[in-house]
């Protein structure tokens, strides 16, 4: 992509599309009146007749008439400036995509003063215009045959802006950066089973541990079986398709001190093993991978900004499938811990494959672990499709997390996990630990389980079960994968390199 800078010289506009946001009182913006000179003094009539929206989030094109190398202007509506807030210009941005994927608009110039108020600098709008244009025009990768239009690509992008170029440029491209990593992960999440193996997985993430520079190990079969993980063996025992544990390491000093562990839950499909899931609740299941894309797109966007701060990122990869060999109701197995656990559901399996995934987290100097997965759906009945799920064993470490929750835009709302729930987990006559005390709590449970194996170290849980994908499109994507928690870990593991530093 072209991005080129323009110190708001309306003569020298580069491309044909012009985006502007449009404000209920955009007349008292600095500059409004050049603007108009411009391209008409009809515009404010046309704001004051309301055929130029100003209503949030509406998009207006206006034709230009005048000798100008600007054809149209998108005017966005922005509302009551001073209410602009980073999440909703994010979103604005996003419609802004959407827009220019619909018209095939390839090249495009941004106003950006226009989008600022007292709490919005240039920068900032700067970054969210990268994200917001990134997601907005993702497209669903698909296998059809039939379908020969040319894929989009947003080729050319021009800031007008009165702020340091350099300084522009690179939030945009920082926000770019995020984009595409969300991007990638939807695709991860997007991806048929029968495609995105545990090996083929393995294989997406050693490239990206190339590119990178990250010391990174796929482990196959026989490694897991020398690790002990007794837990991801037991659910990879019904699949033809050989397990993977993927660890990725970014060394940012000297010395591995320090590091925090990024862990995913990595099931490229789920049958429910022998508690099968009904043929409904099945469709879908390729999907169950979605925390070892979030980790994943996480990793590629701090390979790209390089925070001065130790991450390892560890996913656990296997199918869930029913055969003669698959594990049952009633087993008892051992995991990588040492810690025993009796089997009542084997669709309960993404707390048993984190549960290895974090013993090996914590034995590579792990200090402190996030892991992230679609684990339940008790988080849809608990906080619906549009809410994360949050568990944790520590205080500082979690605000810190909902610093950059809040940042980003995606909503986390934490439970509450109890020495009662504890106890329900620990509950069994034959193993140390049972993996589904109930329905009741399901939420609680699942991620609870997690944390018996995290003990003392400060962890957070994510469970993304409701978030990870979408049924129908939105403002920043279409439906399908979200790319839910990349934004949110890689601006976390920011956040933690400069408390650090």
């Amino acid at each position: 992509m072209i991005i080129l800078t323009n110190e708001v010289n309306l003569a020298e506009i580069q491309y044909e599309t012009l985006v502007v946001g449009l404000s209920t009182h955009s007349e008292q913006v600095e500059g409004w009146d050049a603007f108009t000179s411009t391209f008409g003094p009809q515009i404010t009539d046309l704001i004051k007749s309301k055929d130029l929206s100003t209503k949030e989030k509406e998009i207006t094109t206006f034709h230009v008439a005048t000798d100008s190398s600007v054809k149209r202007i998108l005017f966005v509506g922005l509302g009551n400036r001073k209410k602009l807030t980073e999440e909703s210009l994010r979103q604005l941005f996003g419609r802004v995509g959407k827009t220019l994927l619909k018209k095939s608009y390839s090249e495009v110039s941004i106003l950006v003063p226009s989008f600022v108020n007292e709490e919005l600098s240039e920068q900032d709008v700067a970054f969210l215009a990268g994200e917001g244009l990134g997601m907005g025009t993702y497209q669903v990768l698909d296998y059809k045959t039939t379908v020969h239009d040319t894929d989009f690509d947003l080729a050319a992008v021009e800031l007008l802006s009165q702020a340091d170029e350099q300084e522009i440029v690179s939030y945009f491209e920082v926000g770019l950066v995020y984009s595409e990593a969300v991007n990638e992960a939807r695709t991860l999440v997007n991806m048929p089973g029968n495609i995105l193996t545990a090996s083929e997985l393995g294989e997406y993430a050693r490239e990206l541990g190339e590119e990178y520079g990250f010391e990174t190990h796929i482990l196959g079969k026989e490694e897991i079986e020398e690790l002990g993980m007794g837990a991801l063996l037991a659910v990879n025992q019904g699949s033809v398709e050989e397990p993977r544990l993927i660890v990725l390491k970014h060394q940012a000093t000297d010395n591995w001190e320090d590091p925090i562990a990024l862990v995913g839950k990595g099931i490229t499909f789920d049958t429910g093993g022998y508690s099968l899931k009904p043929k409904d609740g099945i469709v879908g299941m390729k999907g169950d991978m979605g925390g070892a894309a979030a980790v994943l797109g996480a990793m590629r966007i701090i390979g790209e900004t390089k925070p001065n701060k130790n991450v390892i990122a560890v996913i656990a990869s296997t199918d869930n499938m029913v055969s003669g060999n698959a594990f049952k109701p009633d087993d008892v197995i051992t995991s990588m811990s040492g810690k025993t656990i009796e089997i009542l559901n084997t669709d309960a399996e993404g707390r048993l494959v984190l549960a290895d995934a974090v013993t090996y987290a914590k034995q590579q100097g792990a200090t402190a672990i996030v892991d992230v997965a679609t684990l339940t759906g008790g988080v849809i009945v608990a906080l619906g499709m549009d809410k994360t799920g949050a568990l944790t064993n520590d205080e500082a470490l979690f605000e810190e997390f909902m610093e950059a929750s809040i940042e980003t835009g995606e909503f986390v709302w934490r439970l509450p996990l109890t020495e009662s729930d504890k106890k329900r987990i620990r509950k069994s006559e034959v193993a140390d630990l049972n993996n589904s005390p109930g329905r009741d709590g399901h939420m609680i449970f699942g991620g609870g389980f997690v944390g018996e194996f995290a003990e003392n170290t400060p962890w957070i849980h994510l469970d993304i079960a409701g978030t990870s994908g979408t049924p129908s499109e939105h403002d920043l994507g279409p439906k399908g994968g979200t790319g839910v928690m990349v934004r949110t870990l890689a601006s976390f593991v920011e956040r933690l390199a400069t408390e650090d530093n």
